[in-house]
């Protein structure tokens, strides 16, 4: 996460009022479930004019869309950039937490940390992290992954939906179930297409 600081003024409802979706202004950069400490650069979503109730969308370059009541004090309001204000600190990339499962041929210890060195080598040895390492030995075998109601007869194959064949073992522990539906696992059974051919 890359910050710098900036002087910036707080604006009232009124100052915010005469913006357009133009103007470049900074909002609070906190997100639904991740507390930021800091701004993001941001545009309105229509002019400020058109605002009902002193409350303005707001839509930060981060894509986050949100809405804002300047005069409250409770809120972290919108700010506007004038040599004459106070120092904010301002949001200017930020990256993505990636949860993977990495399936490597033959994998031993030797090729585990290559891979994990050569990830480092390219992000940054304090970017790539290691949070829980899981070593499972992949079987040479597929299976079929079906769907049933989690309430379905047990004989109504045909209230079972196709979800995916031809698939490892290990892979169906990374998928989730459709609602009210329950996953039934087979062993892989090769599709014979019994079309008659002239």
């Amino acid at each position: 996460m890359n910050t710098e600081k900036v002087t910036a003024r707080r604006l009232t409802a009124g100052e915010v009022a005469e913006l357009g979706v133009q103007d470049a202004i900074f909002v609070s950069a906190e997100t639904d479930g991740l507390p930021l400490d800091c701004y993001a650069p941001a545009f309105l979503s229509e002019p400020g004019k058109n605002s009902e109730g002193g409350s303005f969308a707001v839509k930060t370059v981060f894509g986050e869309e949100i809405h804002v009541l300047p005069d409250n004090a409770e809120e972290r309001g919108i700010w506007v950039a004038d040599k004459a204000g106070e120092e904010i600190e301002v949001l200017q990339s930020a990256g993505v937490v990636l949860n993977l499962a990495l399936f490597v041929p033959n994998g031993n210890k030797e090729a585990l940390e290559a891979l994990y060195s050569a990830a480092r080598d390219a992000f940054g040895a304090g970017i790539v992290q290691r949070w829980s390492e899981e070593v499972v030995a992949v079987p040479d075998v597929k299976v079929d992954l079906f769907e049933e109601p989690v309430r379905g007869r047990k004989s109504a194959s045909q209230n079972r939906d196709r979800r995916a064949l031809d698939i490892y073992p290990t892979r169906v522990r990374f998928l989730e179930p459709s609602e009210g539906w329950k996953f039934i696992v087979e062993p892989h059974k090769e599709v014979v297409d019994e079309t008659p051919t002239i």
